[in-house]
């Protein structure tokens, strides 16, 4: 099979690939120099190891911003891993329209839909972490290993556990004001370069 030459952005290291040029499935969004490493298994392969159960049927979309930087087998589930709460029962009747003379049209009322998945630029989600149908995670928040992120996350902010919860956001209120201002990921690629000692020392007082 031929991949584009920029799939992989280190030489010799095919456990590391800018996901926006392996994901295929229209319904999935990936901004520039998104990476995912993956040590397990084929990383060209995230589109069907690590996004699941987003079922045509249902329209539901993975929106990843740029610069982000997902761990090895972190999951994005979405709305048909649910069932319908409102229901008496767990069982997903409509699924099985055939066995029980239901209405195929109605299979999305075999669950919940609780949304979209939308991470923001420059998030960093952690090692085995598990995204939940209906999040969205702000711009620069960082998701630590293994958490199970069922709410919305706030640009910034550190979470983990299982349920995520909030440990702190990573710099005060003025800080994040302007970073969110600046939206340095929208700069062009020579001005990042430019500024990338800055960004690496957390000097924003040097950013050009």
């Amino acid at each position: 099979m031929t991949v584009p030459a920029n799939i992989y952005p280190r030489t010799n290291d095919r456990f590391t690939v800018y996901l926006q040029h392996v994901v295929h499935n229209p319904n999935i969004q990936v901004g520039e120099y998104t990476m995912y490493h993956d040590f397990v298994l084929d990383p060209t392969q995230f589109e069907k190891n690590n996004v699941l159960y987003q079922y045509p049927i249902n329209h539901d979309k993975l929106v990843i911003g740029k610069f982000c930087s997902i761990g090895c087998s972190a999951r994005f589930l979405f709305n048909s891993a649910n069932h319908a709460l409102g229901s008496l029962c767990t069982y997903p009747f409509p699924i099985f329209f055939e066995e029980w003379g239901l209405d195929p049209q109605h299979v999305t009322d075999a669950w919940d839909n609780k949304g979209d998945i939308v991470i923001g630029n420059d998030v960093w989600i952690g090692y085995e972490a598990v995204i939940l149908a209906g999040v969205t995670i702000g711009d620069g928040a960082i998701i630590g290993a293994r958490a199970l992120v069922t709410k919305d996350v706030a640009p910034y902010t550190i979470v983990g556990g299982v349920p995520a919860r909030p440990i702190r956001r990573r710099f005060d209120e003025p800080t994040i004001q302007r970073l969110q201002a600046l939206r340095w990921w929208d700069w062009d690629k020579e001005k990042i370069a430019r500024n990338i000692p800055a960004l690496q020392a957390g000097r924003l007082d040097l950013l050009k």
